[in-house]
């Protein structure tokens, strides 16, 4: 049997700007999410010669159904680590399309070295 973790969904909040006008950002207090299918990505070291020591690290998250808030631009704890950022604008499948209990998938990466 399948069984989803619960991760901690924070998202950017605008709390000022900087000396030189950049806005300062920060996170969200983490909100729960239950019942969420995790899979490792695949972890691959960057090619960029002037990034020797550079890493991708990515996970594969599927949302239940039903889950109604956006996660552009949020970013997600797996499992106590450090949030990563979301890849792109995650969409829920079609109810029709999703037999199971989840339907919308998500990506998350961070970038070390």
């Amino acid at each position: 049997m399948i069984v989803g973790e619960s991760v901690a969904v924070q998202r950017p909040i605008v709390v000022g700007e900087d000396a030189h006008g950049n806005q300062t950002v920060e996170l969200s207090e983490p909100e729960t999410v239950d019942d969420v299918l995790v899979a490792p990505g695949p972890r691959a070291d960057l090619s960029d010669t002037s990034r020797p020591d550079g890493d991708r690290v990515e996970w594969n998250l599927h949302f239940p159904k039903g889950y109604p808030a956006t996660l552009r631009g949020a970013f997600i704890s797996v499992r106590g680590g450090e949030p990563l950022r979301v890849v792109g604008d995650p969409q829920h499948y079609t109810e029709q399309n999703t037999p199971g209990r989840w339907s919308m998938p998500v990506e998350l990466w961070r970038v070390d070295g």
